[in-house]
């Protein structure tokens, strides 16, 4: 078994270092936020995942998974290190590695302190030629050592998806990583050894353009279904009707859960990673046309939702679901926060339904509301039962699906408006009262 520190106690690190720690690894998480630390050495989760709060009570109450703030000590105690930081968009798109390198420049700081052999392996999401151009450097110059000799580097990248995370680690459906020396492929292989998906083993850049590949992919295929849905609506044909028997194409190797008409994307992920990416390309000269067209056609589908709750012309409109998909509590560029900013901005009184939201801020968990950069007062807007929010609202606006919610909002259809944005129930198209985006 191996010793691991993992580096930020995120979505990524909660569930790395806690599912690492049940595999029976002596994992230590690293972060600079004491809250989050207590959290964990309490046995508490930080974050709001399915399983995960009892997998965190587990592994601590067995002694595999601690948390501190201390960098050095937890390179010093470890063979390897996860580097899971966040990597915001900066303001001319590109990737942020702010995080990344300064978390770099720490451990390197230990290294230099460090006689054993010891392996950084960076999962945050960052462009082809960061690790190589960026994270290295700042690893070497702190440690004074040299990269695939005197200590390990490899890009490892997750492909976890929020509200499943902890089932897409142990039932994946792409393992990728690269290396630079073969204890760091070691370590990494070995981890994967008995997941039932095969490791794909390659260089550094290839890893990390796989991941922007695989990210740039589903956010493409969200647009596109977008698009055929509101060309088929416009025609009196079901746009979902026409995606499924695409889909039903299993030789084109497509992947049904991004090919459905609805609402525009966001989390944490896409959007930035097609900024980013495109931003690569426009360094290099590529031409990048379906990258501008992407996120031009993702805003317009957000703009789109605002003219259809505005054309109902209600002054009060219940959102069902503010979290950039159910399931989880993450906020960062929901689309849905962006378009209820935009409406209360119009003067227009907006409350929201969201259980997971909810959670969060009932139970104080540490970065509740983190994302919200646009909607004002957001926990005063939230309320507590769907009921009293449809019976409030002129207009019910269905931004994620909810099983317990399909009935009660196929009743509120029949005597207020509804826009639906994800689509409650299959039998229901667009009518006098009720309004799919793209159906």
């Amino acid at each position: 078994m191996a010793k691991i520190s993992v580096f930020g106690i995120g979505y990524v690190g909660v569930v790395s270092a806690a599912c690492l720690a049940r595999d029976g690894h002596d994992v230590i998480a690293v972060d600079v936020d004491t809250g989050k630390v207590d959290s964990i050495n309490s046995g508490l989760t930080p974050i709001v995942e399915e399983g995960i709060g009892e997998l965190v009570a587990e592994t601590v109450a067995s002694g595999t998974l601690r948390a501190t703030t201390d960098f050095e000590a937890a390179v010093l105690e470890t063979d390897a290190s996860f580097v899971c930081v966040g990597t915001p968009s900066a303001d001319d798109g590109s990737v942020g590695l702010v995080y990344v390198t300064s978390v770099c420049e720490h451990i390197g700081a230990a290294l230099a302190k460090k006689d054993d052999f010891h392996s950084v392996v960076i999962r945050s999401t960052i462009v082809p030629g960061s690790t190589e151009d960026a994270c290295i450097p700042v690893l070497e110059k702190a440690s004074g050592k040299t990269a695939g000799k005197e200590f390990g580097m490899g890009y490892y990248p997750e492909f976890l998806r929020e509200s499943t995370a902890i089932a897409d680690y142990y039932d994946p459906g792409l393992i990728v990583f690269g290396y630079l020396d073969e204890g760091t492929k070691k370590i990494l292989a070995g981890l994967n050894a008995d997941l039932p998906c095969k490791t794909q083993m390659v260089d550094i850049r290839t890893a990390e353009m796989v991941k922007y590949t695989s990210n740039t992919w589903r956010a493409v295929k969200v647009t596109f279904a977008n698009e055929i849905g509101n060309i088929a609506k416009d025609n009196g044909i079901d746009g979902q009707t026409v995606m499924e028997i695409l889909c039903s194409d299993d030789k084109a190797a497509m992947s049904p859960y991004f090919m459905r008409p609805g609402f525009a994307f966001g989390g944490s992920c896409l959007p930035k990673d097609v900024r980013a990416l495109r931003q690569l390309a426009q360094s290099k000269g590529t031409p990048h046309h379906m990258l501008d067209a992407v996120l031009t056609a993702n805003e317009a589908q957000i703009a789109k939702a605002e003219q259809m709750v505005l054309d109902r012309g209600t002054e009060k409109v219940g959102f069902v679901g503010i979290s950039f998909k159910p399931g989880t509590d993450d906020l960062r560029e929901s689309p849905l926060v962006a378009l209820a900013a935009r409406l209360v901005d119009k003067g227009i009184d907006v409350s929201i339904y969201d259980p997971f939201v909810q959670e969060a801020y009932d139970t104080e968990t540490p970065g509740a509301g983190r994302g919200n950069d646009h909607l004002p007062d957001l926990e005063s807007r939230l309320v507590s039962d769907l009921d009293d929010l449809i019976e409030n609202s002129g207009t019910v606006l269905v931004g994620n699906f909810y099983h317990d919610a399909v009935e009660r909002i196929k009743q509120a259809a029949q005597r207020r408006p509804v826009v639906d944005l994800t689509r409650v129930n299959r039998e229901m198209v667009t009518n006098d009262s009720y309004h799919g985006i793209c159906w």
